[in-house]
């Protein structure tokens, strides 16, 4: 049987999200805060690293920290999501409803690795 095929996408977190990631065992994202109603993955690792470099360190609910986490999730989950591009034509993403996000994660193929690790520049 051929594997179902996947979508490559890229999540920009600060230390307390990654923790709630590794304490699920690298398998789910954590659910969204009551001010936060959309989930949002990014299409490009260029753009994740943008966030996590230039805005999550320099914010104190990140801990001054950004991480740029890679997972894969099954191509045919995505398809009832439009694809949002919210500034140049790198910055793209997906918006996932919080309520929607347990879905997400269980269409979430393989381990949540971190690709890349900012901290605030001396």
């Amino acid at each position: 049987m051929a594997e179902e095929p996947t979508t490559v996408l890229y999540r920009p977190v600060g230390q307390a999200e990654l923790d709630l990631i590794r304490e699920s065992g690298w398998t789910a994202f954590p659910p969204r805060l009551p001010l936060q109603p959309i989930f949002y993955p990014v299409l490009n690792e260029e753009y994740a690293v943008q966030i996590a470099r230039d805005w999550n360190t320099r914010d104190p609910a990140s801990g001054h920290v950004g991480y740029v986490t890679r997972f894969r999730v099954r191509t045919e989950h995505l398809r009832r999501y439009e694809i949002k591009t919210v500034g140049a034509t790198e910055h793209q993403e997906y918006w996932i409803p919080a309520d929607e996000l347990t879905a997400f994660n269980e269409a979430i193929v393989g381990p949540i690795e971190v690709v890349c690790e900012f901290r605030p520049q001396a």
